[in-house]
C-alpha cells in the first residue's frame, strides 16, 4: 500500500475517497502546507462516529486502522527500542517467519546509559529510525525510561539507569534522532513499571515527592523537550487506578500540566474499563483481551473496550463526543506525522553505517570495572598483551546469541559478531574456548532445567583447560531467559546462576590471571570480585558485541563506559528492599514505595551504605587530573546562575574519554534530601598531556525539590555544595555557595 502512495506523487492527479484533486487543488488535510491543527480539524471534519472510532483501537497485533475512504492510511508499529523486531502474525504472537526481516540490534538502553554520550544517542535514534522506516513502520516502542528501583527488575535493561536526571539527558537526542525520519517514538512504560512480578495489577503507592522528583522527570523530557509523538503506558496502577487510563497521569500531569499533544497508547492488554479509557486521558487501544501475551480469544478488535462498548456509550450520552473527537485529532496529528507523510526518506537495514553506530556505542558502553594487578610485580591484566601467548575463554555468553529471549525486545538479527569471534579476530588460534557452564535454551515465561551433571562436566574441561593458559577471560552472566533479564517475569536472586561464582572460584584456583566480563542488564551480587583482578561490565552490545568488547580488552578502544546504576554489594543494601517485602515486590496486590526520593546512589550516599560500585563509576586505561575548580560567585539569588569550571587533564600515556560529573548538595533543608544529586555532566575525549576546561552553569532550578504540601518546586535559600568527580563517590573537587 505504502508503495502504490509513493507512486502515486508523481502524478498531477491524487486519488481520494470521493474523486481525483489536480495536485494544487488538495484537501486541506492532504495538504502538507498548511498548518497541522488545519489539516487535522479538516480531515476530523469528514469523518463519521464510526471511522473515529476505528481508528482509536487495533485492527491486528500491531497496527491500527487509518480511513480509507479518505485516503489515511493505516499505522504500522513494532517492538523494539533496541531494533525492528521481526515480523509478527496479524493475529497472533506467532513469528511470520519471513527471510527478509533480519536487522540490526543495536546496545541496550542500559549500554546506551552507560556511554553517557547523548551525541551517540542521537546516532543510535537515527539509525533504528532509518531501520524501522526501510520495514515500513511508523511507530517503534521504545525509548524505556522506567527508573532502576531494583536489580531484580527483569526489565531494567530495556531502560536508562536510576538517575532521571540522565535519562533525561539522554532520552531527548535519541526521541529526536528517530523522530526526524517520520518514525514516531513511543516512550514507555509511563509510569512507576519498576518490576514485571504482577505487572498486570500491582498498585504503586508513592509520595508526590518521589513521583516528580525521580519517576517522572525523564517522561517529562521526552515529550516536552523531545516532542515524543507517542507516549505508551504501563501495566501497573497507580494509586489504584490503572496507568493505562490514570487521571493523575494522563489528564492532569500529562495532557494537563506539561500540554502533551501526542497519543498515549496502551501497553498491550494494558485498557481495563471504558468509561476510565474514554475519561482518562487513553487515545489508542492495543492488545486487549490477550494479556498482551497470548493468542487472541472469541473477542474480535471490534469489542475492545474503546470500538463498541465505547461506541455504545457515546450514542446513550454516557459520555461526551469531545473525548471521541480529542482522541481522534491525536491519531491524525500522529498519522499525518509519520504513515501520511509524503517527503520521507527510503530507509535503510543492516547497513555497514549502522553497524559503525552499533560498535561505537558499545566502544563507549562498556565500564572497567576493576583493573588490578595479579600481584605486586606483575602488570595489569587489561589491555590484553598483544603478544599473549594463549587465552582461555570460558562461559556460555562468549558464543550465545543474546538477541533471543526477552520478550517484546527480542531481535532477529542479520548478523551476529559474538564475543569469541571479536577475540579471535585479533588473537588468532591463540584463543581457547571452553563452555564452562550451560544456560538452557532461550524460552519465555519457562526455564529449561540442565542436569547438575552436564553443569559438572562443562565445570571440569573449563577448570582443566585453565591450568595451561596464560589469561582466562571468563564471559558470563545472564541472558534474556525467564527469571533473569526478560520481560513478564523478575529475578529471584542476586547472584549469578548456573554455577557460575562457583566456576569463577575454581578457576581462580588454577590460574589468577582471569578477567570477569560480565554481559546484563543489571546488577550482580559479586562475593569473588576481591579475588579477581580484572571485572567489566559488557551489557548486551547487540550486532557488534564481539567487535566492541574486543576492541576494550584488547586496548583498541579505551574504556570510558560509566555506571548509569549502582551495584550494591548485597541485595538486601538496595533502598527498595531495605523495608521488606512491602516496599518490593509487594504484597502481590500493592506495594509501597518506602525508600521515597533516596534510590539508588541517593540511598547509598545518605544513609552510608557503600555500593561495591557506585553510579558513575568507570576506570580508564589512562588518567585523569582535576585541576583546581573555579567559581562565579560564592552567593546566587532568584533569577541568577553560579559558572563553575575545572581544568582536567589526561595524565596517562593513552588517548581517552573522561566523564566530568557535577552533583549538587543541600547542606540543610525542611526536608529529607539526599547527600547529592547529578545536575550536569560532559564527556570530554583527550590526548596524553592535554588539557580541557569542564564549564558547569548551576541554576536555582537545579537546587528545588518538589514541596508535597503547595503541589510546587522549592528552592530553600542557604548553603549548598558542588562535587565534581569521576563518580558519585570519586569527588575531585568541592565548591561551597549560598542561595540568598
Amino acid at each position: 500500500m505504502k508503495i502504490t502512495f509513493r507512486f502515486l506523487l508523481s502524478f498531477p492527479l491524487l486519488l481520494s475517497g470521493t474523486g481525483l484533486w489536480a495536485a494544487n487543488e488538495l484537501p486541506v488535510y492532504q495538504d502538507e502546507s498548511r498548518p497541522m491543527d488545519e489539516r487535522v480539524e479538516d480531515a476530523l471534519s469528514r469523518m463519521t462516529t464510526q471511522e473515529k472510532i476505528n481508528m482509536i483501537h487495533a485492527q491486528g497485533k500491531f497496527s491500527s486502522p487509518g480511513v480509507p475512504r479518505l485516503g489515511i492510511p493505516d499505522l504500522w508499529m513494532s517492538d523494539g527500542p533496541h531494533g525492528v523486531r521481526a515480523e509478527i502474525n496479524w493475529n497472533d504472537w506467532g513469528y511470520s517467519n519471513r527471510t527478509n526481516d533480519s536487522i540490526t540490534a543495536f546496545p541496550a538502553l542500559t549500554a546506551l546509559a552507560a556511554t553517557w554520550n547523548p551525541t551517540l544517542s542521537h546516532d543510535y535514534g537515527n539509525a533504528l529510525g532509518e531501520e524501522a522506516l526501510y520495514r515500513e513502520k511508523d511507530v517503534m516502542l521504545g525509548p524505556g525510561v522506567n527508573i532502576y528501583r531494583t536489580p531484580l527488575n527483569g526489565r531494567n535493561f530495556e531502560y536508562m539507569g536510576e538517575d532521571p536526571y540522565l535519562a533525561s539527558v539522554l532520552v531527548v537526542p535519541y526521541i529526536k534522532g528517530m523522530q526526524q525520519n517520520g518514525v514516531a517514538a513511543s516512550v514507555k512504560h509511563f509510569a512507576l513499571n519498576n518490576q514485571e512480578l504482577w505487572r498486570g495489577h500491582i498498585n504503586v503507592e508513592l509520595s508526590d515527592r518521589a513521583l516528580h522528583e525521580i519517576y517522572l522527570p525523564a517522561f517529562k523530557s521526552a515529550v516536552v523537550d523531545g516532542d515524543s509523538w507517542t507516549i505508551m503506558g504501563s501495566y501497573n496502577q497507580v494509586r489504584g487506578q490503572h496507568a493505562c487510563h490514570n487521571d493523575l497521569l494522563l489528564n492532569k500531569i500529562l495532557k494537563g500540566d506539561w500540554g502533551y499533544k501526542g497519543v498515549v497508547v496502551t501497553d498491550w492488554g494494558g485498557a481495563h474499563d471504558t468509561r476510565e479509557a474514554a475519561l482518562n486521558g487513553l487515545d489508542l487501544e492495543m492488545g486487549s483481551y490477550t494479556n498482551g501475551l497470548t493468542s487472541e480469544s472469541a473477542f474480535t478488535t471490534d469489542d475492545y473496550y474503546m470500538a463498541k462498548p465505547y461506541l455504545a456509550m457515546l450514542e446513550k450520552g454516557e459520555v461526551p463526543m469531545s473525548t471521541l473527537d480529542d482522541k481522534a485529532r491525536r491519531m491524525l496529528r500522529l498519522n499525518f506525522l509519520t504513515a501520511m507523510k509524503r517527503n520521507k526518506p527510503l530507509g535503510s537495514v543492516a547497513t555497514p553505517e549502522h553497524y559503525a553506530v552499533a560498535e561505537a556505542i558499545g566502544n563507549e558502553a562498556v565500564v572497567l570495572l576493576k583493573n588490578d594487578p595479579v600481584s605486586k610485580k606483575s602488570p595489569k591484566l587489561l589491555p590484553l598483551s598483544p603478544d599473549v601467548k594463549s587465552i582461555l575463554v570460558v562461559g556460555d555468553n562468549a558464543t550465545r546469541d543474546l538477541m533471543k529471549g526477552g520478550g517484546s525486545s527480542e531481535l532477529k538479527v542479520k548478523d551476529n559478531y559474538t564475543p569469541l569471534q571479536g577475540l579471535k579476530a585479533i588473537y588468532g588460534d591463540r584463543v581457547k574456548y571452553a563452555q564452562g557452564y550451560r544456560a538452557g535454551r532461550p524460552m519465555y515465561a519457562h526455564v529449561e532445567d540442565v542436569p547438575q551433571a552436564i553443569q559438572d562436566s562443562l565445570r571440569e574441561e573449563a577448570v582443566a583447560m585453565a591450568r595451561d593458559a596464560d589469561v582466562v577471560v571468563f564471559i558470563g552472566g545472564l541472558n534474556k531467559n525467564h527469571l533473569q533479564d526478560c520481560e513478564a517475569g523478575d529475578r529471584v536472586d542476586y547472584g549469578l546462576p548456573f554455577g557460575q561464582p562457583e566456576l569463577i572460584e575454581a578457576i581462580k584456583e588454577v590460574n589468577p590471571n582471569i578477567v570477569v566480563v560480565l554481559l546484563s542488564g543489571n546488577a550482580v551480587e559479586m562475593p569473588w570480585a576481591k579475588d579477581v583482578p580484572a571485572i567489566v561490565q559488557g551489557w548486551y552490545l547487540g550486532s557488534m558485541a564481539g567487535k566492541s568488547l574486543a576492541n576494550v580488552l584488547s586496548g583498541k578502544a579505551n574504556p570510558s563506559g560509566k555506571l548509569p546504576f549502582s551495584f550494591p554489594a548485597k541485595l538486601e543494601d538496595n533502598g527498595a528492599h531495605h523495608f521488606g517485602t512491602i516496599s518490593y515486590p509487594g504484597d502481590s496486590i500493592k506495594q509501597e514505595y518506602l525508600e521515597d526520593v533516596l534510590v539508588g546512589y541517593r540511598w547509598h550516599d545518605t544513609k552510608k551504605i557503600p555500593a561495591r560500585y557506585p553510579f558513575g563509576h568507570g576506570l580508564s586505561y589512562t588518567t585523569f587530573k582535576y585541576g583546581k575548580p573555579t567559581a562565579s560567585a560564592k552567593t546566587i539569588a532568584d533569577g541568577e546562575s553560579l559558572t563553575i569550571t575545572i581544568p582536567v587533564t589526561n595524565s596517562g600515556s593513552v588517548e581517552g574519554k573522561e566523564v566530568v560529573q557535577l552533583y549538587i548538595g543541600d547542606e540543610a533543608a525542611s526536608v529529607v534530601r539526599p547527600l547529592k544529586e547529578l545536575k550536569g555532566f560532559e564527556k570530554i575525549d583527550l590526548a596524553p598531556g592535554e588539557e580541557k576546561t569542564v564549564c558547569f552553569t548551576v541554576k536555582p532550578d537545579d537546587l528545588k525539590f518538589y514541596d508535597d504540601t503547595t503541589g510546587s518546586w522549592k528552592a530553600e535559600p542557604g548553603k549548598f555544595k558542588a562535587y565534581i568527580g569521576s563518580s558519585s563517590t570519586d569527588i575531585r573537587a568541592t565548591v561551597p555557595f549560598e542561595l540568598k
